[in-house]
């Protein structure tokens, strides 16, 4: 029997040295090109950690990108970036302004990710923002209407997923974490989500951690992606036994490390949250991961966090006779991304 992935969500946190590089190159003491190479370092870091404590499908940590919104909203013509806007606690990002017909016009993680996946023999996610959350999370001083932001939007993001997929990327994961904030906009989610998705040869996932999305649970299981993955780490135990009821055929991705908490949890307590994940659906659906980046946390917090969540799962693994190897086709019997051919180190 195959199943139960560890992975990340996306990011991880900057090593102090590079928060130090980026405050030295915004005042002009670093150049780009002494930047880049920490960024790198950096990544080259946290994807040798996760490969060195067994986590199966990788993230290339994001050390690069400021934040999810903005990252993706700077390099898409049509916008312009404003001032700070508070997010939660003490994190801010700056909010994007759309002024004309939003576009894009240039590749804007394909790199990055090529490198990410140069660096190991193990697949690594590919991760681009979800053209509702980049709507919500930004002013719209252009469109008639809310549906013709985010569709323009979508067709941004769909050529990057395409990219990325053309690159060598087998999984592409969409992170929309305002996609239940409105619950009446749920047929736009999907129907943009239908744009970012087409023709995609990869395995896509949704990444859902903000709000309460009980509401919309039955919506998340119809959208078109071959994968949920939702933060769970405070409600395991009553939202799994409903997503049981929903008989879905998608896989879930359970998110059982709370991100947004400085106090690591015991691999005893990711066990019981998997022991209700293993109840709700087979192992061969199941991946677990943080509820979402862990960037917010110190470096310490999130290497202590992942190595209880793989722990736990080697330890699900051993007691349920669980192989720890890929499965070779999902649900609906397609195949499931095999074996990559690594890209040259760029």
């Amino acid at each position: 029997m195959n199943g139960i992935w560890a992975t990340g969500v996306g990011s991880f946190p900057r090593p102090p040295e590079l928060l130090r590089a980026l405050a030295d190159h915004a005042a002009g003491r670093l150049t780009d090109l002494e930047l880049r190479e920490l960024q790198r370092q950096a990544t080259e870091d946290w994807i040798h950690f996760q490969e060195d404590i067994g986590v199966d499908l990788l993230v290339d940590g994001q050390v690069e990108r400021g934040d999810t919104v903005t990252f993706f909203a700077e390099q898409l013509s049509g916008f312009e970036i404003g001032g700070l806007v508070r997010i939660f606690d003490n994190h801010y990002y700056r909010r994007p302004i759309a002024v004309g017909e939003v576009a894009r016009t240039r590749p804007i993680a394909v790199e990055g990710w090529k490198f990410a996946q140069s660096l190991t023999k193990k697949p690594v996610k590919a991760v681009v923002t979800g053209p509702y959350t980049i709507a919500s999370w930004s002013l719209d001083e252009h469109y008639d209407t809310r549906r013709e932001f985010v569709l323009d939007v979508a067709r941004a993001i769909h050529a990057e997923a395409l990219d990325l997929v053309a690159a060598g990327a087998r999984f592409v994961q969409i992170d929309e974490p305002a996609a239940t904030a409105r619950l009446e906009d749920m047929p736009l989610v999907a129907e943009a989500l239908r744009i970012v998705t087409r023709d995609v040869d990869a395995h896509t996932i949704l990444h859902v951690c903000h709000g309460n999305f009980q509401p919309a649970l039955g919506a998340l299981f119809e959208l078109p992606v071959d994968q949920l993955d939702l933060s769970l780490s405070r409600s395991a135990e009553r939202m799994l036994p409903r997503i049981k009821r929903l008989r879905s055929r998608k896989l879930l991705g359970v998110g059982l490390l709370d991100a947004h908490g400085s106090r690591v949890e015991t691999p005893e307590e990711i066990v019981a949250g998997l022991g209700f994940a293993l109840d709700a659906l087979p192992a061969d659906h199941l991946f677990v991961a943080p509820d979402c980046g862990l960037k917010t946390r110190s470096v310490a917090e999130a290497r202590s966090k992942m190595r209880a969540m793989v722990e736990a799962v080697a330890r699900v693994r051993e007691a349920r006779r669980i192989g720890g190897e890929l499965p070779t086709r999902d649900p609906s019997g397609r195949p499931w991304p095999g074996p990559l051919p690594l890209p040259d180190r760029v």
